[in-house]
């Protein structure tokens, strides 16, 4: 069922990507933006993003489909701003494209206005670069979308087909099913590139002459926007610490046979490490889908998301 107002909060990358998708694709039938950029709203407004741009205060209004693109840590109060604009007994859904969910599904609820629903969404999707200026309407195509549960049944299913009218592929997880998970193959890996870019300060000066393929394809996602991340591993803290540690273990055992000079045992060490990696995308996935995703690389919140 098509979206008849579709309100998107935070017009940078992904707020954009979500305004620019639905227009594109006929999801709803009007998109109105809020933003704090007189920049990112002008430009929402010159590429047709977005019908029209309205105030924070006054963006929900009439819309039956609200999505949050601002960082997780301003949502609450995004939503505390909104309120007059969420009428009680609107039926509004909101939604969000947040990389954490259990802070958000603890939270938002309590904010809303009788009737209204909160169901979270994280789109796995994105790139190092920030900004309504980068926004793509084929962003979401082929990428896993997670939604999460929905006190109303019928608000679920309209997000989840939402989603899938933007090209995602819904994949349904609980909000602290979804912190466990992406902590390890999105928040885990955001944090090894950027504490290895960290430690390049104590690099010789001339190796960045040698760096190749290898190098950039380590560091790309330590190009995200770091305040960004602060907060997304911040509010996911908890759920980072499984992840964190099995790292640690792994790095301390490679660095004692390395040590001992025990080739042998760093073989076993390594090749355990490419068994442990997940198998291949579905059979199900076309070639033609696989190769577009290999294309276009780890497409993860960042890089994030």
């Amino acid at each position: 069922m098509k979206v008849e107002r579709l309100a998107v909060v935070g017009l940078g990358l992904l707020g954009g990507s979500v305004a620019l998708a639905a227009r594109k694709r006929g999801a709803a039938r009007e998109v109105v933006g809020a933003t704090r950029s007189a920049d990112a709203a002008a430009t929402a407004l010159a590429v047709g993003a977005v019908n029209r741009v309205a105030p924070i205060a006054e963006v929900a209004r009439g819309a039956d489909l609200l999505v949050l693109a601002t960082p997780v840590g301003a949502m609450a109060a995004m939503v505390r701003q909104m309120h007059p604009g969420l009428a009680a007994g609107s039926g509004a859904v909101i939604t969000d494209v947040g990389s954490v969910k259990a802070s958000l599904v603890d939270t938002l609820p309590g904010l809303l206005s009788p009737g209204c629903c909160y169901v979270g969404s994280h789109p796995m999707a994105g790139s190092h670069h920030r900004g309504m200026s980068h926004a793509r309407a084929d962003l979401f195509e082929g990428a896993v979308c997670v939604v999460t549960e929905a006190a109303d049944p019928r608000a679920g299913a309209r997000v989840v087909a939402f989603w899938e009218a933007l090209g995602a592929r819904v994949v349904r997880r609980t909000a602290v099913q979804h912190d466990a998970e992406v902590a390890w193959v999105s928040h885990l890996p955001h944090l090894l590139a950027f504490a290895f870019a960290g430690s390049l300060a104590a690099a010789p000066g001339s190796a960045a002459e040698l760096a190749g393929a290898g190098f950039r394809d380590f560091t790309r996602i330590a190009r995200s926007d770091a305040e960004l991340w602060a907060d997304i591993l911040t509010a996911n803290r908890k759920a980072l610490a499984a992840p964190l540690g099995a790292a640690g273990a792994q790095l301390q055992a490679i660095a004692q046979v390395l040590e001992a000079g025990d080739g042998e045992g760093l073989d076993r060490l390594l090749s355990a490490a490419r068994t442990a990696l997940f198998p291949a995308p579905p059979a199900s996935r076309s070639a033609t889908d696989t190769a577009t995703a290999r294309a276009r690389g780890d497409r993860s919140k960042g890089d994030s998301d």
